[in-house]
């Protein structure tokens, strides 16, 4: 699909503050559920892309509540100022 692509040049740096890319992942799954109705050889894909991108924003979500300062998207893994 070529939303990958897309999403690939908005994506923020991996330095980015964890709000920037709670915005991200919700904006990539919205954007993944649009293209499910619209592209309906692709409707499977993109749910999966959809539910796969909104898991990652809650889980960023989940790290700010807990105090974490940054997220490293690779290993989907949050640094906490304690570790």
């Amino acid at each position: 699909m070529q939303m990958h692509d897309a999403l690939v040049r908005i994506r923020p740096n991996r330095d980015a503050p964890l709000e920037q890319w709670r915005a991200y992942y919700h904006r990539s799954a919205g954007l993944y559920a649009e293209i499910a109705e619209i592209d309906r050889g692709h409707h499977h894909e993109a749910l999966y892309w959809a539910g796969r991108e909104l898991e990652k924003a809650m889980l960023v979500t989940a790290a700010i509540k807990k105090g974490a300062t940054s997220w490293n998207p690779w290993t989907e893994s949050a640094f906490f100022p304690s570790e």
